[in-house]
């Protein structure tokens, strides 16, 4: 296998983990490693501080090196720093999904140019090996479903509110204590994150460039431990869950929100701080791929994978993996929101006087809407009663209309929350 000196863009918990399993391979060389801080002590044994650069540009313009890792995260300046890598000839590996989900077009775009390549397996799912899979053994199938959890944050926030009845302070307060959620949470709990991942997913799934901006999200931070109790007594689990299809007429629906998901679904069983995805496609059918989606190693595991195989190629061809570059030209056309299709989970409170579930039967059967399930959950002191509803299939814009008309009855006081249904 082909020798490769490689220069490494990061050097924080996931960019540690790179470098302690690189250093295992005899034929990858790392020349340098560009930090922000380069006094910061390094906890790992006998390390070569005359590694590091605080100069990133130190590395894309060094001749000797053949491939640039880049861990850092952000947008700016990384695309600035991974163009100039690019412009010389270096290969790329990142595991940086914002920045592909919002400008990788114009860096794949520029890699073709100089006949070098970006691979990205450790930027949607961690450990889990996806990315490679569709561009190589199942690129023989028309692909025409995503749904997946994409992000271990929220996902363990969402097991400890089903699992110990903890709100959803509770919950974040120990995901930050046990360092899977940030002190600033909100790139995972608002699903920015997983919005991210499905959009790279998507692009390489569906053959058509997805724009992030078109992507619908929504995250967790409005679910409630009385969401998770009803979900449960209605026989589902509440999920974050990432959603890319193509529809019968062509176009595309990409979006992350909340969902009950059915308990017999493969889905709902996924726990904790792992990662699922599930594909659906012709003509290999259903697929779901389960494993650590973050993480030092988890993801040390896919950037070590994508440099041995481009160390595997480079021994016999100067055009490797080919089926890797981006030949997506065209936009996907995206559907809003508001044009979906899902059956919903509505909680409603309203006055404890005759004719309340009347109403909302009423007003939801004036909008198209058909309803599979409708409980009143006790009543409160100030006899007030929580009414949930669990809809047929219907259309997102006569959901949202019907929900407006009931907010002006007097008898409907609150809709507490609106979430979609996947079984």
């Amino acid at each position: 296998m082909k020798s490769l000196k490689v220069g490494l863009i990061g050097f924080g918990t996931v960019g540690t983990g790179v470098y302690k399993v690189l250093k295992s391979f005899d034929n990858i060389k790392i020349l340098k490693i560009a930090v922000k801080d380069i006094n910061k002590k390094r906890e790992i044994e006998n390390f070569d501080t005359n590694l590091l650069t605080d100069n990133p540009y130190e590395i894309t313009s060094n001749p000797e090196i053949d491939v640039v890792i880049e861990v850092a995260g952000n947008v700016e300046p990384t695309f600035d720093i991974l163009k100039d890598a690019i412009k010389n000839k270096k290969h790329i590996i990142t595991a940086n999904k914002e920045l592909l989900a919002k400008r990788g077009s114009e860096l794949f775009a520029l890699a073709k140019e100089n006949n070098v390549i970006i691979l990205y397996e450790a930027a949607v799912a961690g450990g889990i090996p996806i990315i490679m899979p569709i561009k190589t053994i199942l690129s023989a199938n028309k692909i025409t479903k995503i749904a997946a959890i994409l992000n271990g944050t929220t996902n363990y926030i969402l097991t400890k509110m089903s699992e110990k009845g903890m709100s959803y302070e509770t919950a974040l307060k120990e995901a930050q204590e046990l360092g899977y959620a940030e002190t600033n949470p909100t790139g995972d709990v608002e699903g920015y994150d997983a919005a991210y991942k499905l959009a790279v997913l998507s692009t390489i799934s569906f053959n058509k460039k997805i724009d992030i901006n078109k992507i619908y999200r929504e995250g967790i931070t409005k679910i409630t431990a009385q969401d998770i109790k009803s979900a449960k007594e209605l026989g589902y689990r509440i999920k974050l869950i990432a959603l890319g299809q193509v529809l019968e007429d062509g176009k595309i629906d990409v979006r992350v929100h909340p969902m009950l998901v059915a308990k017999k679904h493969l889905l709902a069983k996924i726990d904790n701080a792992t990662n699922s995805i599930m594909l659906t496609g012709y003509p290999v059918g259903d697929l779901i791929l389960t494993g650590e989606g973050a993480g030092a190693m988890p993801t040390s595991s896919s950037v070590a994978g994508d440099l041995l195989v481009l160390a595997s190629e480079l021994e016999t061809t100067q055009n490797p993996l080919p089926q890797t570059v981006c030949n997506h030209s065209d936009y996907a056309e995206q559907i809003n929101i508001g044009d979906t299709y899902n059956e919903y989970f509505i909680s409603i409170t309203a006055s404890n006087n005759p004719g309340a579930i009347g109403l909302i039967g009423t007003v939801c059967g004036k909008h198209n809407i058909n309803i599979n399930t409708i409980m009143q959950k006790g009543i409160n002191n100030d006899n007030t009663a929580e009414i949930v509803v669990i809809t047929e299939l219907s259309k997102e814009s006569d959901i949202q209309n019907a929900l407006k008309e009931m907010l002006n009855a007097e008898k409907i006081k609150k809709i507490n929350n609106l979430l979609r249904v996947m079984n």
